[in-house]
């Protein structure tokens, strides 16, 4: 148990550093390689290690329950956070993935049997998604290219979140394997395998480059943020309840804002304070219900 309460400690400080180094990445990397160079590398450097300890990578079997993760997981959980922080800042990001919450009771309302919603929980879906109109309502009235991409972007994290809170109650609820970092090696190389050939239809390939900040950007997201932060993640959610292990989603976006703020120069209006304490406020709701 200490060492799941370690793993969930390292999720925390380490995921809210991952805005930061997304939006250095996408500097000279395309959308799609900083997803799926940071899947691939992460998942065979976690092959090896498996590996070379003397175990064994999951069965064919397991093999499409873990396509299925990654896809989840991977692609839509985090390719389309990568694809929104082209235009939204990393500390704003942070902040609208903090509603995945929200995305889990409201996914659980919809399955049978699901819970039904407390006033409580109303209430905090009611804030919280008020903290999101407040955020993109001056792009929404304004127009123009930029306020629609930042609008499209902010869809695109929600998206992300509706991907990753399907992908975790799966993970949470499928049995792949008495080990989780074989399973999690190969669900990151599958991952990669489908971001990397996506990647090379769309031509990004030849706009690749990089700078010295950018591989150090792509080598601290595929080592901390993948192999090392990933594969905590799965063994928390494994050995703690998810109530405590989504409570990341509040410490994530603090560390985040902070760094965009301090390292990137990323606007901290009163209107983005005022938006962030609702989206934060309404998670903290739901999330008490929820645990």
């Amino acid at each position: 148990m200490r060492l799941a309460y370690l793993a969930f400690v390292t999720v925390c400080l380490v995921w809210g550093t991952t805005y930061l180094a997304i939006t250095v990445a996408l500097e000279t990397v395309p959308v799609l390689l900083v997803a799926g160079l940071r899947w691939m590398a992460a998942g065979v450097l976690l092959s090896g290690i498996v590996l070379a300890s003397g175990r064994r990578l999951p069965a064919r079997r397991l093999w499409g329950p873990l396509i299925l993760l990654g896809f989840l997981m991977n692609i839509v959980g985090n390719g389309f956070v990568v694809w929104a922080q082209q235009y939204v800042p990393s500390g704003l990001t942070a902040v609208l993935i903090a509603v995945t919450p929200f995305w889990s009771a409201l996914i659980e309302r919809l399955l049978p049997h699901g819970d039904r919603f407390s006033r409580r929980a109303l209430a905090g879906l009611t804030i919280g998604f008020a903290g999101i109109v407040v955020l993109v309502w001056p792009s929404m009235t304004q127009g123009g290219a930029g306020g629609r991409s930042f609008v499209l972007g902010v869809i695109a994290i929600q998206i992300a979140c509706i991907g990753w809170v399907i992908g975790t109650s799966y993970a949470k609820r499928h049995e792949l394997g008495d080990d989780p970092f074989p399973s999690t090696a190969l669900q990151m190389v599958f991952s990669g395998i489908m971001l990397l050939t996506l990647a090379t239809i769309q031509g990004q390939w030849s706009e690749l480059t990089f700078t010295p900040r950018t591989l150090a950007a792509m080598a601290y997201l595929s080592i901390a943020g993948s192999l090392v932060a990933y594969s905590a993640y799965i063994y928390a959610i494994q050995h703690l309840p998810l109530s405590t292990v989504s409570l990341y989603a509040y410490i994530n976006p603090m560390i985040a804002v902070a760094l965009g703020t301090a390292l990137l120069g990323e606007p901290l209006s009163p209107r983005i304070v005022l938006a962030a304490a609702l989206v934060l406020v309404g998670t903290w709701i739901v999330g008490r219900k929820a645990g």
